[in-house]
Formats: structure tokens, sequence, C-alpha cells
């Protein structure tokens, strides 16, 4: 159950606050099973980087404790260790899976072929499971490095009624406004989708995480990080993606709703005298953002538990763009709160109204009706 960060139930006074988590990672228990029982030749046999293939490593270690398999496979894989540790000790609702592969490959059929494994994976391990099922939600994770191979992915699990969104990794070759994106920006629409990006694990091709180069430790890694989800943003403001595909929704989907604020001012200010150079952007850049961004905010996001922590929230229409995630099973999940000082609108807002709506929840059909705050 999501808390206020004075220790009370989000809750407090009226029937508790649904809560639904847009973030949990899902893997496969081991690789062995990925090849043999997923992936088929000529990719089963091929390398392809392990998920803990990254820059940075968190020191004191990647995941919560708890989260392994019973015979100890990989954090994320147990499809009845996740259920109890999100629905029964964490006061989960529904949860927005999202699997984690291995980012951008060389090969992009190589990338494609583990994309579909997973894919395939989430909906009949998961998303069909006969006793929890209907408490989770999929995302289909693509390549955009190949957009046929994409395609395809999209056209066979759209119409599942549990997944909700297509996913891409945030580290990518181009940014996402560039037009060889374009198709993959309409199939998404065509199948009423948003689109989640999402920091990758295992990485294949992976730029520097600041446009200057490296970052030295994995503190500075992750507080860089999660800026490049803007850098995505304003650049598919400034391409006109908005204008052209209106009913385009992004969710940028670990971190960075905190620093969205001065980033658009910036680029309003900036922009504004000179929007003849985007014509195809017309409206100020933040007239975009309403509608087409969404946000996944963590424990480790935010100015922190402060006096003007909802006000702050309330900038830039960021509490109508925020969902919560807990980024399970990784080290910093911790417990769900939020900052004392959001009104009840925005914690609903946070805990399962902005998630409701983006991925068509219906509270009253997913959540028993005696949990619903009135």
């Amino acid at each position: 159950m999501i808390e206020i960060n004075d220790g009370t139930p989000a809750g407090e006074g009226s029937a508790r606050i649904p809560l639904i988590d847009a973030s949990v990672h899902i893997f496969f228990g081991r690789n062995k099973d990925l090849r043999e029982n997923f992936l088929r030749e000529p990719f089963s046999s091929r390398g392809f980087p392990d998920y803990e293939m990254d820059w940075y490593g968190a020191p004191g270690g990647e995941y919560a404790k708890g989260t392994k398999g019973p015979n100890k496979e990989y954090p994320g894989s147990d499809v009845d260790i996740v259920a109890r540790h999100l629905f029964a000790d964490r006061g989960v609702d529904v949860a927005v899976l999202h699997p984690m592969t291995r980012g951008i490959m060389p090969d992009r059929h190589l990338g494609t072929a583990l994309a579909a494994a997973h894919n395939e994976m989430m909906v009949t391990r998961w998303l069909d499971h006969p006793e929890f099922g209907e408490r989770f939600r999929g995302t289909i994770r693509v390549v955009p490095d190949d957009i046929a191979g994409s395609l395809r992915e999209i056209a066979k699990y759209k119409d599942h009624p549990r997944v909700v969104q297509i996913g891409i990794p945030l580290q990518s070759r181009e940014l996402y406004g560039k037009p060889q994106f374009w198709p993959l920006w309409e199939a998404a629409v065509d199948a009423g989708l948003p689109v989640a990006v999402h920091i990758e694990m295992g990485n294949g091709i992976m730029q520097s995480p600041t446009p200057s180069g490296a970052t030295r430790t994995y503190e500075q890694y992750l507080g860089f990080m999660s800026m490049n989800y803007l850098y995505h943003l304003m650049n598919m403001v400034a391409e006109g993606v908005f204008e052209k595909f209106d009913a385009l929704k992004m969710v940028w989907a670990d971190g960075a709703a905190d620093m969205l604020t001065p980033f658009i001012w910036r680029m309003d200010c900036f922009g504004r005298p000179h929007l003849e150079q985007t014509p195809w952007a017309p409206k100020m850049p933040s007239d975009y953002l309403p509608g087409h961004t969404y946000f996944i905010q963590g424990s480790l996001d935010g100015p922190g538990d402060v006096d003007f922590a909802g006000e702050w929230l309330d900038f830039t229409g960021k509490d109508d763009m925020t969902m919560f995630g807990s980024s399970y099973p990784l080290w910093d999940m911790g417990e769900p709160t939020l900052p004392a000082a959001y009104s009840l609108e925005q914690r609903e807002k946070i805990c399962w109204r902005n998630a409701a709506g983006l991925y068509g929840i219906d509270v009253s059909r997913d959540i028993p009706t005696d949990l619903v705050a009135q």
C-alpha cells in the first residue's frame, strides 16, 4: 500500500486508494530457458549479452533481496513470487509488466528475435496465468532499428486484452523524433497503444549516458541517464511528431518527470521567437505535452518530502502526466511512499487515475469496489 511520508496510508480516513504499479520488470529465469524454449534457430545458438552486461552496476547489487526464484533463478522471473510481493506484501492492485530484453543489437534481426521471445514468455506465462493473469498488464517489446520486425510483433499481440503498450529501449542510435521511426509511431496509433521508453539492461549497443561522454560512477549514471528521456521528448516536439500523430502517447518509463519543467520552460523560451523554423510544429512546445506525455516516477524522483512538493508536481501539469512505478525487483524499489504535501487528488492521480486512464484499466471491474476511495 502506498503511504504518505508521515507513515499513514494514502487513503487514511476513507477507503484506501487503489494502486497501479506501472513499472514491474520481468526476466527469464535462466538463459537456457530463453534459448531452448523461446528462441529459434538461426538465433538460439547466437551470442548475446546477459542481463548484467551494462556499463554501470549498483555497488550493493542490482536487485532487492528475496526476489530470486526458488532455485536461484533470475529476480523477477517467478510469477508466484512476484505476485506475492506485489499483491500481498505491497498492496498493488494491477501491475504493468516490462520485459527486460537486450537493448539494441548490432544485428537488428537478432534483436527482434530476442524481443519476440520475451513477448511470448510474458503473454504465455504472465498475462495468461490462470491465477494472477487478470491483475497483470503487458508491454510488447520491439526494436526500433527493425521497423518490419516491430510491426510484426505489434500485429501479433495488439488485440490481446491485457497488452496495454509497446516498449522500446531508451538507448538508441538516433533521437526518436527522426523520420525513420515514424512508421513505428503510426503503428502504435493504429493499434491504440502508448509507447513506453525504458532504460534497457543487457545492452548491445549503447551511447554514452551524457552527450559529453561517459560518467565515472554508477551514482552519476543514475542521476544523468534519465535526462535522455527529455532529449528524445524535445526532439519529438521539434520534429513535429505529435502534430503529425495527434493520438500518439509516449511513456518515459524510468524517471525524469521532476526535470520536465525547467527543460520545457527553456524550450518555450528559446523556441517562441523561432517557430517559423519548425512550421510542422506550430504550437508552443509545452502545448504538445498534455495527452501525449507520461512519466513513471519511482522512489528516487522528485524534490522529496518537502513543503513545495505538491506545487512542483503541479507545475507544467506534471500531476496529470505522472504514474507510480516501483521498478520491481531493482534494489531501489523501496516502499511506495508519497510526499506529505501532495493533495488527495494528486495522490490519486499518481497511484491509479493517470495509469487507469492511459491503459484503459476499469477500476470498478479490475479492482474491488470497496478499495476505491470516494
